[in-house]
């Protein structure tokens, strides 16, 4: 049990960290500007939903995935580390990420599809941790993960829903610093994904 635990936790602190809705408010902001408190709910809700649908597929059937294009669990995990580690280092130096972009759709009625789910909420980064949970996983690790996502999607929802309010108390500043924490999680888990799969390449 406290192994599951741990391991809910563990999966939790990643999906957090790439996903960062705290600093992704003014990102979300930036999106809905213009649009009524019941619109910006109703983009919120649908991005939310639509990213959690797009992870939820590739968590079933990553394994599938990785047998139809011949993907090895090292080199994924080798490949998967340093594009974790590239947006943790990007966000520590304060740059806006090429893999994580916030480019406004031109399109309203499209935008909670993009770039609100993707790539913003389920980008290469958010599918890359995912899959990472469950390679090799029993169904009930799948399970975890999936549930852990769903909480981290109803978070999502209700920080982009109370975003206006957010902003204007926490500030700027403060979201900048959590970002730059969060951009430090997530180097540590790209190197430590990277170190797993080199260990499982030469059998360490």
């Amino acid at each position: 049990m406290g192994q599951l635990l741990h391991f809910a936790l563990s999966v939790f602190m990643g999906f957090f960290a790439i996903m960062n809705p705290i600093a992704n408010t003014p990102i979300f902001l930036g999106l809905v500007e213009g649009q009524d408190a019941a619109n910006k709910k109703k983009i919120a809700a649908a991005g939310t939903i639509t990213a959690f649908l797009i992870v939820t597929a590739f968590i079933i059937g990553g394994k599938y995935i990785f047998q139809i294009f011949g993907i090895t669990i090292p080199a994924f995990k080798i490949t998967g580390g340093i594009l974790i580690f590239y947006v943790g280092f990007e966000m520590l130096m304060s740059q806006k990420s090429k893999i994580h972009t916030n480019a406004v759709a031109p399109d309203v009625d499209s935008m909670a599809l993009s770039p609100l789910a993707i790539p913003i909420l389920a980008g290469p980064g958010t599918i890359v941790t995912a899959m990472n949970y469950v390679t090799n996983a029993s169904m009930m690790h799948m399970a975890i993960v999936i549930g852990v996502f769903a909480v981290m999607i109803v978070i999502t929802y209700f920080i982009f829903s109370a975003s206006d309010f957010i902003v204007k108390k926490v500030g700027a500043n403060i979201i900048a610093v959590i970002g730059k924490l969060m951009g430090l999680i997530l180097a540590i888990i790209g190197t430590g994904m990277v170190s797993d799969g080199i260990k499982l390449t030469f059998n360490f």
